[in-house]
């Protein structure tokens, strides 16, 4: 595991501030941005937001970003039918 003492040659440049990432277990990975990211295809996606939302579930229409579609999607409760015994 990388610390803040690695001197790994090619793993970037050793006084540029380090990323902070968020690891949301029912969600998306949060990255402080502006963030590259090398996708399979080998096209990269850039954004230059302060913070950005990276899709893990794969179900985002906007991948790499992350669009929420993670989330269950549940029906609201039906209101109960009139003269029904409560």
């Amino acid at each position: 595991m990388p610390s803040t003492s690695d001197t790994t040659p090619g793993r970037g440049d050793a006084g540029a501030p380090a990323r902070r990432v968020s690891v949301d277990p029912q969600g998306p990975v949060l990255v402080e941005g502006p963030v590259e990211i090398a996708l399979d295809d080998g096209t990269v996606a850039r954004s230059d937001r302060f913070m950005v939302a990276v899709c893990t579930c794969r179900r985002s229409r906007a991948y790499p970003w992350c669009d929420t579609s993670h989330r269950r999607r549940e029906r609201a409760a039906a209101p109960p039918e009139e003269g029904s015994p409560s």
